[in-house]
């Protein structure tokens, strides 16, 4: 005996050729049970089609964060705007064989060489004056098959993108290389910067970067993404309307990819929070 969803399959492949209501007469099936099937069906491929590019994005972080399990990973691609059940993380990461490479615990005895400011920043999120409250990340950039890095610093008095740096090395060189741009900026008074607490953020080089340019440091607390929202909502927007279409194969591509969207995020994409101005608009608004 023929299954109900094999008649169902059968009767979709043929009915571009043959009347539905001569299909379902013969293949035994109710309307209302064929067209509930079709639509399961749509979803399930929905649904493949969103862990296909999961499991796209969990091979990135994995590539670059071998030593995380379903737990770190979910938090991951939170960072990166994806909002995703742990136990599908699990799955997925199941489905590629990849696992957390377990280390040998040692003892601890304290960060050694860091510097970790207190969170200045605090999660306001708001600043009165231009080049007041500054925050920076890295993110990564797919590359083809390969990986490059984005530094950027974001202004909080309108969300513009004031410096960045592209880099196919994760290192301190591509930190320091984007505070140069800040260097010449009439910073507020008490102004600072903010960031997590990434290797390149906590050495003694950073922290005297900081202070040549006369502002305060801030450090988000350990293991808090949401301390850094907005930055992280600044490439999770890139990504999505930008370097997820185009695919940049090469660093050149990835390159003019990133300076397209900055331009069009610095001077055309309207924001909610400024009455649908863009950043740029908002500033010579002011300004004005």
């Amino acid at each position: 005996m023929v299954l109900k969803a094999e008649r169902f399959q059968i009767i979709d492949q043929l009915r571009k050729k043959h009347p539905l209501a001569w299909l379902l007469k013969i293949g035994e099936v109710s309307k209302a049970g064929y067209y509930k099937w079709c639509n399961s069906r749509s979803k399930r491929s929905i649904r493949m089609e969103e862990d296909v590019l999961l499991k796209e994005h969990i091979l990135a972080i994995y590539k670059l964060h071998p030593y995380y399990g379903y737990k770190r990973m979910r938090r991951a691609l939170f960072r990166e705007g994806i909002v995703v059940n742990h136990k599908r993380v699990r799955r997925l990461m199941r489905e590629l064989g990849i696992k957390s490479v377990i280390r040998k615990k040692r003892p601890f005895y304290g960060r050694r060489g860091s510097v970790v400011f207190p969170n200045v920043l605090n999660r306001e999120f708001f600043a009165e004056n231009r080049s007041e409250k500054l925050v920076t990340d890295i993110t990564y950039v797919r590359v083809g098959e390969n990986f490059a890095y984005l530094s950027a610093v974001l202004d909080l008095y309108n969300n513009e993108i004031v410096a960045w740096q592209l880099s196919e090395r994760n290192d301190l060189e591509l930190v320091l290389n984007t505070l140069k741009q800040l260097e010449g900026v009439p910073f507020a008074k008490n102004a600072l910067i903010h960031s997590d607490q990434g290797f390149q953020y906590t050495t003694r080089t950073y922290e005297n970067h900081v202070k040549e340019l006369k502002i305060q440091g801030s450090h988000s607390r350990k293991g808090n993404c949401h301390d850094n929202a907005c930055i992280e909502c600044f490439f999770s927007h890139l990504k999505t309307e930008k370097l997820y279409l185009v695919r940049p194969k090469t660093l050149e591509e990835a390159y003019q990819a990133v300076q397209e969207y900055i331009e069009f995020y610095n001077k055309e994409r309207f924001q909610e929070k400024f009455k649908g101005l863009s950043p740029i608009e908002y500033r010579e608004k002011a300004a004005a």
